[in-house]
Formats: C-alpha cells, sequence, structure tokens
C-alpha cells in the first residue's frame, strides 16, 4: 500500500487529476465503505491532504466510520458535477488505518484551522483514518477522445485512449 505522497510520485496524472478535481469541488468527494450486511455505503465527505498522506476524518459517530472501523477496504471518487466529465474525475481505493497519535491530531487540527477555518482544536478524535492507496483510475476528455489512466500497487500508470 502506497501513502498519498508514494502514490503521487508513482501515479501523478491520476494524483493531478484527483487534486484538481478536489480543489474543484471544496474537496467533496464520495467515501464507498462496506456495510455490517454487507452491501455498499456511498457516503459525502471532505477528505484532506496533510504530511504527505490522505485523511479520511469527519463527524464522530457516523455509520461510515463505524464501517471503516469494522472493514478498511474503501473508495474514494472525486465528485463529479459535470455529465460530460469535462474536467475529469478520478477515484482511487485500499485500505484505511487508525491513527491514534494525539501529536498528530492537534498538528492536524491547527493545519485544518488555518486552511479553512473549521476548528477542530479542541475536539477529541473519535477516529483519524490514514488512507493507503493501492489503486486508482481517472478520466480525462478532450480531442475528440476519452483518457482512462488507471494505475494498480507495484505497477506504472496504464493510459487507455477511446475514441
Amino acid at each position: 500500500m502506497a501513502t498519498w505522497d508514494e502514490f503521487a510520485a508513482v501515479a501523478p496524472r491520476i494524483a493531478s487529476v484527483f487534486i484538481r478535481r478536489h480543489a474543484a469541488t471544496g474537496a467533496l468527494c464520495m467515501l464507498a465503505t462496506n456495510r455490517p450486511d454487507g452491501f455498499p455505503r456511498i457516503s459525502p465527505m471532505e477528505p484532506h491532504l496533510f504530511e504527505g498522506r490522505l485523511w479520511i476524518q469527519g463527524m464522530p459517530g457516523t455509520a461510515k466510520f463505524r464501517d471503516l472501523a469494522r472493514d478498511p477496504r474503501f473508495s474514494l471518487h472525486t465528485a463529479t458535477v459535470d455529465g460530460e466529465v469535462g474536467d475529469g474525475d478520478a477515484k482511487v481505493w485500499g485500505r484505511v488505518e487508525d491513527v491514534m497519535d494525539e501529536s498528530l491530531h492537534r498538528r492536524y487540527a491547527d493545519a485544518l484551522f488555518e486552511e479553512t477555518g473549521f476548528d477542530l482544536r479542541s475536539e477529541q478524535f473519535e477516529h483519524f483514518f490514514a488512507a493507503d492507496v493501492i489503486g486508482a483510475a481517472a478520466v480525462e476528455v478532450g480531442g475528440g477522445h476519452l483518457d482512462i489512466t488507471v494505475w494498480k500497487e507495484g505497477r506504472s500508470e496504464k493510459v487507455v485512449r477511446k475514441h
């Protein structure tokens, strides 16, 4: 599994599409987790990049975080608002690790407050999930074709062009 920085180094095209779409939607993504009954759950969330890792963190006590605590597998998709996918979209998948490190939580809360004004500095983190990536894909449209870029752990990015 790869941290965000490791993933971005070996899959820069997908990482750049993810970052661009993440920024364009105000960080909104759709998180897929596995419910206790085995069915998928799709939930909106705002993941953040911090200290070289992708963090999945949010409101305590939610079903999506109970799902991840039980089954660490996830998929994360940038929110697509254009049916033509003119600005592209990206998705990553892998496993999370619940990192319970008070010093890290404080640094994250300070950085989040500086970046967004959202104040978690006095909060206790119930879960703080670091996302490790094992696969990813991005779609880009342009010039009369569709480029689908895929990456799997241990391999290089591969672009498939559809006309």
